[in-house]
């Protein structure tokens, strides 16, 4: 049985006229863009149907960052962590250099968790059982000074992460493990550049591929797997100067559908 949780691009206004959303595309061809009419919204949530999603925020106390999860996440947004753009097509998620991580890392996110059942479990999958893709529609818009490192989409295994899309300056990298320049998809990035990151896992690889087409694969047999998207900033006050809120990374997700079959 095939599970989807795919995005609405626009407010409950435009729910009719988009009904009919499509699947996303087979792995390695373009997945069909959805227009919206929509001007208004209020929450990222209105935006992104973000049901089986929690959320981690640079905000909180030392190690023990901020976490929305269902049902609380239906209604919030976190100026400017967190948030709908102001045409309702995308939400853009912000990490401050000096924000807050979490107990297994030194760099701040404002980040999306894949969960299940509502929201209310984590979620957990083997790369040996099943198909499981994400897709995110994605731009990264800001970088850290000094050290301009931003991670906007992942799949995650246990304690750390498998495989991610990384950006450094210009230059676009898909990682393995802790091979952070396993593969260069593009060394001419420029922000703002919306493009679409893919990851399907079965039968105990990764095929990680960027606007369509297959970039590389990744060899991994895991039972703890889950994907992740958002701003994960790369930096911290240690290797970033200034060391305050106006230094962060920032990404703005317009879509992000998961399918597990």
């Amino acid at each position: 049985m095939t599970r989807i949780r795919s995005i609405a691009l626009a407010g409950l206004t435009a729910v009719a006229s988009t009904a009919a959303l499509a699947l996303p595309a087979q792995a390695g061809t373009p997945a069909v863009r959805h227009d919206t009419t929509a001007t208004r919204c209020q929450y990222p949530a209105d935006v992104l149907d973000l049901t089986d999603w929690k959320l981690t925020l640079p905000t909180g106390d030392e190690e023990d960052p901020t976490e929305i999860t269902q049902p609380r996440l239906a209604t919030f947004s976190a100026k400017p962590w967190f948030q709908a753009t102001a045409g309702c097509t995308a939400v853009r998620f912000r990490a401050p250099v000096d924000g807050v991580t979490t107990g297994g890392s030194r760099y701040p996110r404002s980040e999306l968790r894949e969960m299940t059942d509502g929201g209310e479990e984590e979620a957990s999958w083997s790369t040996t059982e099943g198909t499981h893709t994400l897709v995110v529609e994605e731009a990264f818009l800001a970088l850290p000074d000094d050290k301009p490192h931003l991670v906007g989409a992942q799949v995650h295994g246990g304690d750390d992460d498998v495989t991610v899309f990384r950006l450094e300056g210009g230059k676009l990298y898909i990682t393995d493990g802790d091979d952070s320049h396993h593969h260069l998809v593009t060394d001419d990035y420029e922000l703002g550049t919306e493009f679409e990151a893919r990851f399907v896992a079965r039968n105990g690889k990764i095929d990680v591929y960027y606007n369509g087409r297959l970039e590389t694969t990744i060899a991994h047999d895991g039972d703890t797997n889950y994907f992740k998207a958002g701003a994960y900033t790369q930096a911290n006050c240690d290797n970033s100067d200034p060391c305050d809120s106006d230094n962060y990374g920032e990404v703005r997700v317009s879509r992000i559908q998961v399918i597990h079959s």
